[in-house]
């Protein structure tokens, strides 16, 4: 008989989040070998705008059971907002994840921070399951590093909960090597819990390197009047984690450069600003567009000459940012803003496929744009091929969901 399996995961598709689309293809690929049923919310990652007024709702994704809960919307800008938001998805989630029958195995997030991991901690106790515990990204280390508060006392309180999460999981999975060191330092060398690294991925088979003359990424070079642009991109949430409000202000001194577009898609808490900074400064070659469809992803991807990537100073060890995989599939080249030592720093230096500057380091920042903007078509584009090369020998999908499979079964076999 098929053990049973609550994901307690917050986002799930057809949401955006990076986390939601990587937890909907572990699901699926999962669901022959489990009695699965998903937990998340409603979607509205990029703020759409929800219909139903009950709590709770039920349908069936082929083999799976997901239950949505419906949230308030939340405005990223506002800390009582997000507040708001995360309080109502934990106390929904858990009463979702009690309500269920016969649950062998609890694999929770560390989404919403602290409180993802504590649903799996006071579920493994009231429903007497295993629980996994993924982490993303640790908080309130994440927060402390953007200073998202200053009362200390919250950060301990928080770091103290986190650990107990950690220490009672049957599992912690964590996504990135550098993340493995925080993990024991938290712990200071003593009574680790039982962890494993598995990256994160993305469809090498869905996200192929294409051409611009793509008829896709053409009308998309069109309609957004991109045609004959040499094209810096970041993709992905534009939220507090990635110091865009002040990367932001490196593309004034490029803002004669007709033929160079600096090109932002998503949605986050800074956008705002940076549209701001943008009008203010009368800057014609900045451009904003919304989210992309997932299906439509593989052609905006490739629409790019170089891609950011980038984290805070601080997040080292505490996040990875699981947008490189996706850039690397499309065989792009990388223009990382990371910190030495990191695991997105050592995957762009180990494939050869970008430049890496310091967090904080604009003067370089703005150096490696010209760099790029100057370099041979040619080189530019083994440069990012190196990239796509490294991901199918070393980063494939099936070898992240083989590790999974593995330690799921594992655990819920004790």
């Amino acid at each position: 008989m098929k053990r049973k399996i609550a994901f307690v995961i917050n986002y799930f598709y057809p949401d955006f989040a990076s986390t939601g689309q990587l937890m909907t293809e572990l699901c699926q690929d999962l669901q022959n070998d489990f009695d699965i049923t998903v937990i998340a919310a409603q979607p509205g990652y990029a703020g759409e705008k929800i219909k139903t007024t009950n709590k709770f709702e039920i349908e069936q994704m082929e083999n799976m059971k997901i239950i949505r809960i419906k949230l308030p919307e939340v405005d990223k800008a506002s800390k009582w907002s997000r507040m708001k938001y995360i309080f109502s998805y934990f106390v929904l989630a858990q009463i979702a994840l009690l309500r269920e029958q016969k649950v062998d195995l609890i694999y929770t997030i560390s989404q919403p921070p602290v409180l993802g991991g504590l649903i799996g901690t006071i579920g493994k106790f009231l429903k007497r399951a295993k629980h996994i515990y993924n982490i993303q990204d640790f908080n309130p280390e994440q927060a402390a590093a953007v200073s998202y508060t200053n009362k200390q006392s919250v950060f301990k309180v928080a770091k103290a909960i986190d650990k107990m999460n950690c220490s009672y999981a049957d599992k912690v999975i964590i996504v990135g090597n550098d993340m493995k060191e925080t993990l024991v330092k938290r712990f200071s060398n003593k009574r680790i819990p039982s962890h494993v690294v598995i990256n994160n991925w993305t469809n090498e088979n869905e996200i192929i390197p294409l051409d611009r003359d793509n008829q896709p990424i053409h009308n998309f070079l069109y309609e957004n009047k991109l045609e004959n642009k040499f094209i810096i991109m970041y993709s992905g949430n534009i939220g507090l984690y990635y110091d865009l409000e002040n990367i932001i202000k490196v593309t004034d001194e490029f803002k004669g450069y007709k033929d160079l577009a600096f090109v932002f898609i998503g949605e986050g808490a800074v956008k705002d600003a940076m549209q701001s900074y943008i009008k203010e400064k009368e800057i014609e070659n900045v451009y904003f567009l919304p989210y992309q469809p997932k299906d439509f992803i593989k052609y905006s991807l490739n629409a790019a000459d170089v891609h950011l990537v980038v984290n805070q100073k601080g997040i080292k060890g505490v996040s990875v940012p699981s947008k490189i995989y996706g850039v690397m599939a499309a065989g792009k080249s990388i223009l990382g803003v990371l910190e030495q030592g990191s695991e997105a720093q050592m995957l762009i230096e180990k494939s050869n496929n970008g430049i890496v500057v310091e967090p904080q380091d604009y003067e370089g920042i703005r150096n490696a744009i010209e760099y790029f903007y100057q370099m041979d078509k040619s080189k530019l584009r083994a440069l990012g091929l190196n990239g796509r090369e490294y991901l199918e020998q070393h980063l494939k999908r099936e070898i992240s969901i083989s590790k999974y499979r593995e330690v799921l079964k594992e655990v819920a076999e004790r």
